[in-house]
């Protein structure tokens, strides 16, 4: 597995060494993907799409694309709190939302959604939801004791709605672990699967 296609070099000496169908090579930048790609063509080189499990939470090195710098809520509302936005209310906690798998098992099912924290003296916070192309946002205030939490939420996606949906979905399949999960990837498309790969998770959004 090589993270970082570049030039196609390092894949064309891996598949040399060990044949393509034993090596699997990512790029996040689509112009050097598709010119590695060439070069590994002609020279009869054809490193297989990615496809496997997951197994567990872990990072090393962000890519490019994952050190995007994101905007600030402000650049989000349209006027003075709760701007356009819609209040209602929600039984599950932010709390419930904010474990590692938890987190990453909604993270598959509602994409290019990033979440904020805003931590108060009291001990209190709000958890902000915000969408990549910078049309929707919600909040959900967390508060002790509480049962029922404050929401609001703003634009053309219900982002507060995708987030509460996908947990509901994670709880309904038994909450499964990281192992359950897997993915394949393809040159046109890539596809998160429960248990299987004919068993594809839905997206939301």
């Amino acid at each position: 597995m090589e993270v970082g296609t570049g030039t196609g070099w390092n894949a064309a000496l891996l598949s040399h060494r060990l044949g393509s169908d034993n090596v699997v090579t990512v790029e996040v930048d689509k112009t050097s993907a598709g010119d590695a790609q060439c070069r590994l063509s002609r020279a009869e080189y054809y490193p297989t799409s990615a496809h496997g499990r997951f197994v567990g939470s872990s990072a090393f090195m962000r890519l490019r694309r994952q050190r995007a710098s994101r905007p600030n809520s402000l650049e989000y509302l349209s006027g003075p709190w709760p701007a356009d936005g819609t209040e209602s209310t929600t039984g599950v906690s932010p709390d419930d939302v904010g474990s590692w798998l938890a987190m990453f098992a909604v993270g598959v099912q509602v994409p290019g959604v990033f979440p904020l924290v805003e931590r108060y003296a009291d001990g209190t916070y709000t958890l902000w939801l915000h969408d990549t192309a910078i049309t929707s946002w919600a909040t959900v205030d967390w508060e002790p004791g509480r049962h029922d939490y404050e929401v609001v939420q703003s634009g053309p996606r219900s982002l507060w709605d995708e987030v509460e949906a996908a947990w509901h979905w994670w709880c309904r399949h038994d909450r499964p672990g990281f192992d359950r999960f897997g993915l394949t990837v393809t040159p046109g498309s890539h596809t998160v699967w429960l248990d299987s790969p004919e068993n594809p998770i839905p997206l939301r959004g």
